[in-house]
């Protein structure tokens, strides 16, 4: 009789650890994660020897057990391309997709895994367009899943470790590599290869993920919301340089453009060519907008030398501010569905 009293207890006892160990995991907070591709999901290919797309979201996640620990993690695969096909065909519908989990009210959060090349774009783009301040984290690699010190991994359990953080909450879409926090808006790629590759000039990162905690210093004062047009129209990037006679913004216009973004010099200044190429099309109605290919500082109509910045701004030209190129071309992506007056759009720049 003692024995089978006991044989109970011990079974009573591993069934009340069992539902204990379901209950915490039911208790763990929800993280999605949402797969696009990129460094990060590629592997060496055995006969080319050389990187390629290769993992799935899940392995990824499989592949960082400590994650487990702290969340349940739900993938979703939107698709496995390097980052350099990424663009206006696929971020809307990535934009969808986030709202539409991130609209899951036991969602604390959405980590969305990314090539590095055009990581700090599609940041900005969904900052710009998402509808929810929960946290949204961009992260990537620079090592792929073949190296044996693959940076993967530790970027998407810092990921997890700072949506779960307080303070995580109207940061707006971060990018977040190499323990340090950076803002969409600001962030851009500075290196090749390096892991710390990521950083905002100017601005500063936001914070970093150490190893105790999430430590947030700043939020990011530049940031609006703007309604995901139905449409992406055209919009082409020109880049100035030395001896640049204009056939660039001119076949650019006339071949489709709706806007053009112009890489300028310095405060936002280009040649005299450069300067009737573009008071030409701006005087059809495609609008031009001049960014600064100059890593710090702002676009500014300052020199009045025909092609100055200040004689752009005469002939109708939006100045970007301290936007990258490639960030001027997103904010005019978005934009110029919704309008293209000129004092329309520089106010959004100016924002």
């Amino acid at each position: 009789m003692t024995g089978t009293i006991l044989r109970q207890a011990r079974l009573g006892l591993i069934s009340l650890t069992l539902l204990a160990g379901q209950a915490g995991a039911a208790e763990l907070p929800k993280i999605a994660v949402v797969a696009t591709g990129g460094t990060i999901a590629m592997k060496l290919d055995p006969t080319t020897h050389a990187p390629v797309p290769a993992l799935s979201g899940e392995d990824l996640v499989s592949a960082v057990p400590k994650l487990k620990d702290i969340a349940t993690v739900a993938v979703t695969e939107f698709s496995n391309v390097p980052s350099d096909y990424m663009g206006p065909d696929r971020w809307p519908a990535l934009s969808r997709k986030v709202d539409e989990i991130l609209a899951d009210p036991g969602v604390r959060g959405v980590i969305v895994l990314h090539g590095t090349d055009t990581l700090d774009q599609t940041a900005y783009f969904l900052d710009l367009t998402l509808k929810s301040d929960k946290p949204v984290v961009l992260v990537g690699a620079q090592r792929n899943a073949s190296d044996w010190d693959a940076d993967g991994p530790r970027n998407l359990l810092n990921a997890a470790r700072q949506i779960l953080a307080d303070g995580s909450v109207g940061m707006g879409v971060t990018v977040t590599l190499n323990h340090r926090i950076n803002a969409a808006r600001e962030v851009r790629k500075t290196h090749t290869s390096n892991v710390e590759t990521f950083n905002s000039g100017d601005a500063g990162i936001l914070g970093y993920v150490d190893e105790d905690r999430v430590v947030f210093s700043r939020k990011s004062l530049r940031r609006q919301t703007l309604p995901l047009p139905e449409r992406m129209p055209r919009i082409d990037l020109v880049s100035m340089y030395a001896g640049a006679d204009g056939s660039q913004v001119r076949h650019a216009a006339e071949t489709g453009a709706e806007a053009i973004v112009v890489e300028a010099y310095g405060w936002g200044n280009m040649n005299a060519e450069m300067h009737d190429a573009i008071a030409e099309v701006i005087a059809k109605g495609v609008p031009v907008i001049v960014a600064t290919k100059v890593y710090d500082g702002r676009a500014l109509p300052v020199y009045g030398f025909k092609g100055g910045g200040n004689t752009l701004l005469k002939a109708g030209a939006v100045f970007a501010g301290d936007l990258t190129p490639d960030k001027a071309r997103i904010l005019t992506l978005i934009a110029l569905p919704t309008t293209k007056d000129r004092a329309a759009l520089q106010s959004l720049f100016d924002k």
